[in-house]
């Protein structure tokens, strides 16, 4: 077993919320520094950066996951995680087509970004990536589910976008083994608060939106990773979120 600090919620410059600092390279050598070992990237309802992204994080020895933040019809947002970067990519193909035909204003909204390996730019979404997709909850997570997805609800303990907020709970139907808090400090009330939840485990992981936000090495898991590699680390990361 060896541990390994993560944050498994973090935006790129593709996110038109997501500060144009927010490159690929940017965030790998951001995560380096603080020394996480796992990072995720979830831009809103895409992972066009993610190609680039895992080109990024093997240059700084930080192991990949590919993700998307989903905005389901209530506007609830979902981080969807997945074992393979293929299945990420089909899933991003799928939920283009959810998206409403709204066009981006980067003058309000912010650029969309798509960038290669080496932070160059190599195109922009035009559809507003921050739009909620037309998949009620409960579809959205089963739809995520079919693509090999590990599925938790965000950030719980905000008012913005959280399921709390939104729906006044967390409904076991669900069927979540893993809840996100964005300030770990919320977990005991919450959970005095919400017994839907008290089974669930917990990630405490930042949503960054700028490199400053990107997580310090304060929350781990210990993983089994002999023999090494990144991908026997991704593989056993997502048997933990699984609950095998």
């Amino acid at each position: 077993m060896n541990r390994y600090y993560y944050d498994l919620h973090i935006h790129s410059c593709l996110s038109p919320c997501g500060d144009d600092d927010m490159t690929p390279n940017n965030i790998a050598g951001m995560a380096a520094l603080n020394g996480l070992g796992i990072v995720a990237l979830t831009d809103h309802n895409t992972a066009k950066n993610c190609p680039a992204f895992f080109e990024a994080c093997k240059r700084c020895g930080v192991i990949p996951v590919a993700g998307i933040e989903l905005s389901t019809a209530e506007d609830i947002h979902l981080v969807c995680l997945f074992p393979e970067l293929e299945a990420a990519m089909e899933f991003d193909k799928v939920i283009d087509g959810h998206l409403p035909d709204i066009k981006n204003k980067p003058d309000i909204f912010g650029r969309q970004q798509i960038l290669d390996g080496e932070d160059n730019e190599i195109g922009e979404v035009d559809k507003l990536l921050i739009a909620a997709t037309d998949l009620w909850t409960q579809d959205a997570i089963a739809l995520a589910r079919e693509y090999g997805a590990h599925v938790r609800p965000a950030h719980i303990d905000r008012t913005s976008n959280g399921m709390i907020a939104i729906l006044g709970d967390v409904p076991r139907e669900y069927g979540f083994n893993f809840v996100e808090f964005n300030d770990g400090a919320n977990k005991e009330s919450y959970f005095a608060d919400y017994p839907s939840i008290r089974d669930c485990s917990v990630i405490v992981s930042s949503d960054a939106h700028h490199l400053w936000d990107i997580n310090e090495a304060v929350n781990y898991f210990d993983i089994h990773d002999e023999p090494y590699s990144s991908a026997k680390v991704r593989r056993e990361l997502f048997k933990m979120l699984s609950g095998e």
